[in-house]
């Protein structure tokens, strides 16, 4: 069977996991891996960044490992000129870093507000600019990007700063995919539902407490049950692959029936 991502190279930026399980991020590597794509694994955390390339390396894959912060902007511009550098072309770039903090209008801080916009939408928007003029250049590229179902409707978390970013990220994610169509540049957006991950887990103090969340929130999907990261790595292959070549300014649900 012939690989969907054969040779092609993919930079995945928040492709580490926290602990043992694995991460949309990670999960979202291997598979790009897994179909035969070149991975530069790419996180804040070179450790968890390693443990990626490790678990692609332990299926015969190809993968480094790179670390960057997506606050700066000169790591991200090294972090791109070094794909450049090794490997003469970015294909794909899969861009899975965001961060939640507690509070509603009444409770959130100007301090709290900026972090978080700073990481989930500064952040891909600096990864895309230095990415654009490449896919520019090579005849065309895709650029993942990873939401929330919480930028399309209200949360009983309340993470007004989350919310809001991913909302942009969206709407971001519209008007690059329009303004580079002419270039055969994609630009799609995973909204994913309510996965459990290690991200999710974090969110509580403990596992006795992770474990009564992950219980809510599988209550709360209508499937009975929460998504995988695997569920948001195969959504995230498609838009990879040339299978969605016409596919670009799309918000992809991955959310068993949440958002309906």
């Amino acid at each position: 069977m012939t690989q969907r991502l054969k040779d092609k190279v993919v930079l995945v930026v928040g492709a580490g996991s926290i602990g043992s399980d694995i991460s949309n991020g990670a999960a979202c590597a291997v598979t790009f891996a897994r179909e035969g794509a070149t991975v530069i694994c790419a996180d804040r955390s070179l450790q968890a960044a390693a443990a990626s390339v490790q678990r692609i390396h332990d299926i015969g894959g190809i993968a480094e490992a790179f670390e960057a912060d997506v606050r700066s902007s000169e790591q991200i511009g090294q972090m791109v000129d070094h794909c450049i550098a090794r490997f003469g072309r970015i294909d794909v770039l899969h861009h899975n870093v965001g961060i939640e903090e507690f509070g509603d209008l009444l409770e959130v801080t100007e301090e709290s507000w900026d972090r978080v916009h700073a990481i989930n939408l500064k952040g891909p928007m600096l990864t895309a600019r230095e990415v654009v003029p490449h896919m520019i250049r090579q005849g065309g590229g895709s650029i993942i990007n990873i939401s929330s179902i919480a930028s399309r409707k209200w949360s009983p978390m309340q993470f007004l700063s989350y919310s809001t970013s991913k909302a942009a990220l969206n709407h971001m994610t519209r008007v690059v995919a329009r303004q580079y169509a002419q270039h055969q540049v994609r630009c799609n957006v995973i909204v994913p539902g309510l996965i459990d991950t290690p991200h999710a887990a974090a969110l509580f103090k403990d596992e006795k407490g992770a474990q009564a969340g992950r219980e809510m929130r599988n209550a709360r999907c209508p499937m009975g049950r929460q998504g995988t990261a695997w569920d948001v790595a195969n959504a995230a292959l498609f838009l990879a692959s040339d299978e969605s070549s016409y596919v670009t300014g799309l918000e992809l649900l991955v959310d068993g029936g949440l958002s309906l």
